[in-house]
């Protein structure tokens, strides 16, 4: 069933009455077909991985021409939300591509390939279910006291411990998530966030600092009192800009390097 109806031009568009549809009529139409594929993929229409119908398809859901719908697809695919494959179709992008697997992960080694490297190992400290503080709460878009799941853990290269992280993930959308299954998945975190949650993270937003690690930071790290840290605050997003995940990681540099690609 369609789930909107346009009007005789394509520079508006009219929504149905259905739940979830209504859009503002001033938006551009590609846009408004934008939002109701991302209402697809939000409420898992199409899983990760899978193949979305064609432009075709699509475009007769819809009832726009199928251009409006590939301008429509072109943006989702900028914004690595699909990928597209020559002469197979479109598929909603997952943290399971070797491409993207660690697209979020920007520390790279100082010498040799990443790829070399290969992926951390991961100690899990702490993993449990708990409530949501005031600032937890605002961050991740909760009520304070709501559950949560936090767990600290390290992530060491070639045995050497080097980044000290703390996350924390809606209770509601992780339930029943434990140290073990953190420890040995072993593909990219995100990715098993797919897998078993079916929770895609689609982009995140970081603040970078320098700090001094207290004792027990240096500890787990092995490093000396004073060792300058370079502190990562991720919060990660997944469809319609909801909030997944906050992450608070130390990142030694003494080997590695934080490394951006802008433009």
């Amino acid at each position: 069933m369609p789930l909107a109806t346009p009007s005789n031009t394509e520079g508006t568009f009219v929504p149905s009455t259905g739940a979830g549809a209504a859009t503002p009529a001033f938006s551009p139409l590609y846009q408004q077909i934008k939002g109701l594929i991302l209402h697809s993929l939000q409420h898992g229409e199409w899983k990760p991985g899978e193949a979305i119908p064609s432009e075709t398809d699509l475009a007769a859901r819809f009832r726009v021409s199928q251009g409006t719908v590939r301008k429509a697809i072109d943006e989702l695919a900028a914004e690595n939300l699909v990928t597209r494959r020559q002469g197979k179709g479109t598929f909603v992008a997952t943290h399971a591509e070797h491409q993207v697997q660690y697209r979020f992960l920007k520390l790279l080694p100082d010498t040799g390939d990443a790829r070399v490297e290969g992926p951390a190992q991961r100690t899990i400290l702490e993993c449990r279910r708990t409530r949501a503080s005031a600032e937890i709460a605002r961050i991740l878009a909760l009520r304070a006291g709501d559950p949560v799941i936090q767990t600290k853990r390290i992530l060491s290269f070639a045995g050497v411990p080097t980044i000290l992280e703390d996350i924390w993930l809606p209770g509601h959308a992780f339930k029943g998530l434990t140290a073990d299954q953190m420890a040995q998945y072993q593909g990219p975190t995100y990715a098993m966030f797919e897998l078993d949650f079916g929770v895609r993270m689609v982009r995140a937003e970081e603040k970078i600092r320098a700090i001094l690690p207290d004792e027990t930071q240096a500890h787990w790290l092995n490093v000396p009192p004073g060792t300058p840290l370079l502190s990562v605050e991720r919060l990660a997003y997944t469809y319609n800009d909801v909030p997944m995940e906050l992450r608070r990681g130390l990142y030694r540099t003494d080997t590695h390097h934080y490394h951006n690609e802008l433009s």
